[in-house]
């Protein structure tokens, strides 16, 4: 083996797929045609997703707030303490 060769780059030039025409056929940042043409029929789906993303840490902390003040509260005098 020579100093020139690397066997790692030769390997992965073997293994390497080709450019596959989809990212080839139409300029970077060019938005594809069936996307351009495809009316949005999940748009309301995806905001409520998005709205429900956006609102669950303020839901876990509101759940993590309630379960602190269920135990502060708890006078021990529920049916579970009792021993019976």
């Amino acid at each position: 083996m020579t100093p020139d060769e690397d066997p790692t780059a030769e390997f992965l030039d073997a293994v390497r797929a080709d450019e596959t025409p989809w990212r080839t056929d139409r300029p970077a940042g060019e938005q594809a045609p069936e996307r351009a043409e495809r009316p949005e029929r999940w748009g309301r789906t995806r905001a409520a997703g998005r709205a429900a993303a956006h609102a669950a840490p303020y839901l876990q902390a509101a759940a993590l707030m309630a379960w602190l003040a269920s135990g502060a509260f708890d006078d021990g005098s529920g049916t579970g303490d009792q021993g019976q």
